[in-house]
C-alpha cells in the first residue's frame, strides 16, 4: 500500500514596494533648506565679495620694562624704593588704556578716526563706521578692530590694529605705541612727584621732632642749671674723692700725733681730731646728696634728674637718626626722579600690511554654513518629532 501524499502550502509573498515617490512634506524641507540655508549663504557670500571693503592689519608688539638699579643707598632699607617700580599692573593698565575711550578720544583728535572708518559706510555698512557716529560708537567699534592679547607671565603684550588701507593701519599702531609710552611717562612723573612729597614731608616731620627734642633738653638745662649731668655727677665725685683722701690723711696725722705725744688734751692732737670730724660729717653731706638733697626747681632729686636727662638725651639721639634717615630718604627720591624708571619697550616695529587680510569671507561664509545647517537641522528634528507623536 503507497504511503499516503501530503499536500504543502505554497509560501506567501508580500508584494512588492512601490517605488518611493517624494512627497510633499520632502519638498517642504528640501523648501526649509533653501530659505533657511542655501539662501543667507548666499546672501553672506554676495555681500563678503561686492561690497565688503578689504582690511588690512599692523601687528607690534611691546612691553613695560623696568629699570632696575643699585646703589649704595640700598643699604639705607631700601630707601631707594620711594622712586616707584612698576610690574605687571602697568601691563594691565596698559592693556586698559588701549581700548579705553580717553585714546580713542585722543586717536580721533589727531587722526580723525570717524572720518577713515566711516568713509565707506554706503557701500560696506557692516564693516564700516556710521558718519553720525556717537563716541560710545567709537569706542565700540574700536574694540572690534584693534585686539590686544596680553601675557601676564613675561608681560608681552602684542597688539593688531585693523584699517582700510595699510598705511593708516601702521599710523594708527605709532600713534597706540606714542601715547602708551605718554602714559607710561605721566605715571612715572606721578610717581616721582609722590616719592619726593611723600620724602619732604617725612623731612619736614623729622625735623620738627629734632627741633622738639632739642629744645626740650634746652629747657632742662636752664631749669636745673646743670648742662650736663653726667660730667655735674663726675664733678661731684671728684669732690668726694678727694675728701676721702683728705680724710685718710688726716688720720695717718691723727695716728702721728698720738704716737708722739702722752698728753690726750694737746692741741695739736685735738685740732687733728675735729678736722677728722669735720671731714667726715662734710664726706656724708656729699653722698646724701645724690639721693636726698633737691637740686630741680621743682624739687627733683639727682636720680630723678638723672633720669630725665637720659630720657631725653634718647629722644635727641632718636629724632637726629630719623632725620638723618629722612635726609637721605629724600637725596634718593630726588636721585631717582632723574631716572626713567619705567618705559615702553617695543620688540615689533609696527608692521605696514601688503594685503588684506580681513574680513576673513571663507571662514565667514563656513561658518555662516555650519550653524545655519546646525540650526535647520534642529528645527527639523523638532518638526517631525512633534509630528510623530500627533
Amino acid at each position: 500500500m503507497p504511503p499516503p501524499q501530503t499536500q504543502s502550502n505554497p509560501p506567501q509573498f508580500k508584494p512588492a514596494a512601490r517605488p518611493a515617490r517624494a512627497k510633499r512634506r520632502h519638498f517642504g524641507l528640501a523648501l526649509s533648506l533653501l530659505v533657511l540655508v542655501v539662501a543667507p549663504v548666499a546672501v553672506v557670500a554676495f555681500y563678503l565679495y561686492l561690497f565688503a571693503q578689504d582690511q588690512y592689519a599692523s601687528s607690534t608688539g611691546f612691553t613695560v620694562r623696568t629699570e632696575e638699579t643699585g646703589s649704595a643707598t640700598d643699604i639705607l632699607g631700601g630707601l631707594s624704593g620711594f622712586a616707584g617700580s612698576g610690574g605687571s599692573a602697568d601691563g594691565d593698565i596698559l592693556v586698559e588704556f588701549i581700548v579705553s575711550q580717553d585714546l580713542v578720544r585722543r586717536l580721533n583728535r589727531r587722526l580723525d578716526l570717524v572720518a577713515h572708518y566711516s568713509a565707506s559706510h554706503e557701500t560696506d555698512p557692516v564693516f564700516a563706521l556710521p558718519a553720525d557716529a556717537t563716541i560710545e560708537d567709537l569706542v565700540s567699534y574700536w574694540q572690534s578692530v584693534v585686539r590686544v592679547s596680553y601675557n601676564q607671565g613675561n608681560g608681552l603684550i602684542d597688539l593688531r590694529v585693523l584699517a582700510f588701507d595699510p598705511v593708516t593701519a601702521q599710523t594708527l599702531a605709532e600713534a597706540i605705541i606714542e601715547e602708551g609710552q605718554q602714559l607710561i611717562n605721566e605715571l612715572n612723573e606721578q610717581a616721582r612727584s609722590d616719592s619726593i612729597r611723600f620724602a619732604a614731608d617725612d623731612l619736614e616731620a623729622a625735623l620738627a621732632r629734632l627741633r622738639g627734642a632739642r629744645l626740650a633738653l634746652t629747657d632742662f638745662r636752664t631749669r636745673t642749671q646743670i648742662v650736663d649731668p653726667a660730667s655735674d655727677l663726675q664733678g661731684r665725685m671728684g669732690v668726694l674723692n678727694n675728701l676721702q683722701q683728705q680724710l685718710a690723711e688726716a688720720l695717718i696725722e691723727f695716728d702721728l700725733l698720738s704716737e708722739n705725744t702722752t698728753n690726750p688734751n694737746d692741741p695739736r692732737l685735738v685740732q687733728a681730731a675735729r678736722r677728722i670730724e669735720v671731714i667726715r660729717q662734710r664726706i656724708q653731706q656729699e653722698r646724701l646728696t645724690f639721693t636726698s638733697e633737691d637740686i630741680g626747681q621743682n624739687g627733683e632729686d639727682y636720680p630723678t634728674l638723672m633720669a630725665e636727662f637720659e630720657g631725653l638725651a634718647v629722644d635727641r639721639e632718636f629724632a637726629e637718626e630719623s632725620y638723618r634717615a629722612a635726609l637721605t630718604a629724600l637725596d634718593v627720591a630726588r636721585t631717582n626722579s632723574a631716572r626713567q624708571s619705567r618705559y615702553l619697550a617695543v620688540f615689533i616695529r609696527p608692521t605696514q600690511p601688503e594685503s588684506a587680510e580681513f574680513p576673513r569671507r571663507e571662514m565667514i561664509i563656513a561658518l555662516t554654513l555650519l550653524f545655519l545647517s546646525l540650526g535647520w537641522a534642529v528645527m527639523a528634528l523638532i518638526y517631525y518629532s512633534i509630528r510623530d507623536r500627533q
